[in-house]
């Protein structure tokens, strides 16, 4: 028989067989009686600095029933461990119907990989480069300032998401979740994604998976290409025939799947060219904080900062500033990257981003978030930027520039000390930092609207009564962070098909679908649930 035993305090000092001992009495056995014993969920307990613990799920299996069940004991079909494959995917597909994925991000690459799987012929598109050599024009970005708009931060195999975090958490609830997650480790994750409650990759694991699903993906004789930016849709009496690429080149296609990410603003205009139904939606912007590490690690866990059995600390952080056309106005941190990077994130020559990453042993000195302020269509339009689907893609691109231009037309950053901004007071120094290719002193409530400026600075304040030492003259804010998700919604039915154009596709962040790569993952998924059923029909 199996059980699950939920809410099972561990503590940090706890050896592994005290805790089979104290499984053994909470469920009313004898150890004969117990076959195994597996961490099926673990979180830690930060609350109480001075009890800082994990709270386990353990899956028990028995040599029989228990004869009375314990409050925190429930009895399970099968582990939670095992892999079970939706039903959709199980099927086999035999026609000739062609799919193209414009994008090898998550959501690209999720949705190739379960329609090859289900029998498809598909092609797969991507504007920029493999991941190996992506790496080197992102290293050519920090060493030498050199961008190349087609392969950076944003643009490449794996899509944004491989030089983040490689955070794997969500809020969505959907029963492809735990699929994503067993794919993951299939191509190369460790099997601790499934049970750590906050579970991330790094993004050196990420190049690796991701190399290891292109094979898997070419290996079942998909289409896969790179460097390949595809300008137009070929579209006949409202129906998508195929795409037209920069070369020239015509590909036909019974269905598009367009998961090209947050950040193809070429392919929106073109998008916007032709009809397609989208609109203006909310998104945030802000900057991005450094802090040493050791400081967050003290913050969120006091006395037991540098204990062996906790990693480096992470924080997510929210605040409400009273605001006279939202009521309330959020302000939040933003994928947060524990002992990572802050890295130069820009698309276009003459505009300058950053944003942040960590290995999977977040082994590094700094702590960096994203510290972003909500931003609204009605915002936008208050501000003289003329109303349209793609007027926050023109505040983001406005932002970019005067950021650029602030560290003297080069692709810098320009930082101020947190306790400096906070207190409106510019000191012309910053902390220690390791960002490059380099940041400049610089005033940032120069830089940033004051309409951003200004709520940003009182949510700092909010996050240091949360986090006592959070504002300090240790930590630097970085400009800008504009692209933590989509300004633009694509408009899609139930059959998540667009709802101008048939067999078109609009999934993950770049249709204003997902915040992640797991949603974006779940995104593609459905997406191809629906090629799927449409096929079977």
């Amino acid at each position: 028989m199996l059980y699950a035993v939920s809410n099972f305090k561990v503590e940090l000092d706890e050896n592994e067989s005290d805790v089979i001992t104290r499984l053994v009495q909470q469920l009313g056995i004898t150890t004969e009686q117990l076959i195994s014993a597996v961490c099926a969920r673990r979180a830690i307990d930060a609350r109480k600095k001075s009890n800082i613990h994990f709270v386990c799920t353990y899956e028990v299996e028995l040599s029989g029933k228990l004869q009375s069940l314990p409050a925190q004991a429930r009895p399970l079909e099968r582990s939670s461990l095992q892999l079970v494959s939706p039903e959709i995917f199980k099927h086999r597909h035999s026609g000739k119907a062609h799919v193209v994925v414009i994008g090898a991000g998550p959501a690209g690459l999720f949705a190739a990989l379960s329609l090859v799987e289900s029998g498809f012929k598909v092609t797969l598109l991507e504007r920029g480069k493999p991941v190996e050599t992506r790496m080197r024009d992102i290293g050519r970005l920090r060493s030498r300032g050199e961008l190349d708009s087609e392969s950076n931060i944003c643009f490449g195999e794996g899509g944004a998401g491989t030089y983040t975090d490689g955070k794997l958490y969500t809020r969505i609830k959907h029963p492809f979740l735990r699929w994503v997650l067993h794919c993951f480790v299939r191509f190369g994750a460790r099997p601790d994604i499934l049970v750590d409650a906050h579970p991330h990759l790094g993004t050196d694991k990420l190049v690796r998976i991701v190399r290891n699903m292109r094979n898997h993906l070419t290996s079942l004789g998909v289409d896969y290409r790179f460097e390949t930016r595809v300008d137009d849709l070929l579209i006949k009496d409202n129906q998508v025939t195929g795409v037209r690429l920069a070369n020239g080149e015509e590909i036909e296609a019974t269905h598009v799947v367009l998961a090209t990410g947050h950040s193809a603003r070429d392919t929106f205009k073109r998008l916007d060219e032709l009809g397609i139904a989208m609109q203006a939606k909310d998104f945030a912007v802000g900057v991005r904080a450094e802090h040493p590490q050791q400081l967050i690690n003290e913050i969120q866990y006091g006395n037991s900062a540098n204990h062996e059995k906790l990693s480096a600390a992470e924080y997510s952080l929210t605040h409400q500033v009273p605001d006279k056309h939202l009521g309330q106005r959020g302000v939040y941190s933003f994928c947060m990257c524990p002992g990572g990077l802050i890295l130069p994130s820009p698309t276009e020559s003459g505009g300058m981003a950053v944003n942040g990453m960590s290995n999977a042993k977040r082994g590094g000195l700094w702590a960096n978030s994203g510290i972003v302020v909500q931003v609204t269509p009605d915002d936008i339009t208050r501000h003289g930027i003329k109303t349209s689907p793609l007027m926050g893609i023109d505040f983001q691109r406005q932002l970019e520039v005067a950021t650029f231009k602030a560290a003297g037309n080069q692709y810098a950053a320009p930082a101020m000390r947190l306790n400096d901004f906070v207190n409106k007071k510019a000191s012309g120094t910053l902390a220690p930092t390791r960002f490059k290719p380099e940041a400049l002193p610089t005033d940032l409530w120069q830089l940033l609207p004051h309409w951003v400026a200004n709520p940003l600075a009182e949510g700092l304040k909010g996050f240091n009564n949360k986090m006592r030492g959070f504002v300090t003259d240790e930590a630097n804010l970085f400009a800008s962070e504009t692209r933590t998700s989509s300004p633009i919604r694509i408009e899609r039915g139930k059959d998540m098909q667009s709802i101008t154009v048939q067999g078109l596709y609009p999934v993950g962040e770049g249709a204003g679908y997902a915040g992640g790569i797991v949603s974006a993952a779940v995104d593609g998924l459905k997406a191809a649930e629906a090629i799927i059923q449409s096929g079977n029909s």
